[in-house]
């Protein structure tokens, strides 16, 4: 998870950009700063989809088998 410091800061330098005032070396810190949000985000993400069981409105357990494997092998569920 980001610090607050950094999503102030990525905030901080999109109103900075939507005024037109960025500078070269703060478009590479924005730049920076995004791609390190979204790695953690995607993370973060796989995480959470890989704890899951998805079941129907019967109440069928209908997770894929594949996730259910990875489940078994890392011991999830």
């Amino acid at each position: 998870m980001l610090s607050k410091e950094k999503l102030a800061r990525i905030n901080e330098l999109a109103k900075k950009a939507k005024q037109g005032s960025l500078t070269e070396e703060e478009a590479k810190e924005q730049s920076a700063l995004r791609k390190e949000y979204l790695e953690t985000f995607r993370s973060s993400m796989l995480n959470t989809l890989k704890g899951v069981t998805i079941i129907d409105p019967k109440g069928n357990d209908v997770t894929p088998k594949k996730l259910k494997e990875y489940q078994k092998r890392n011991k999830l569920h």
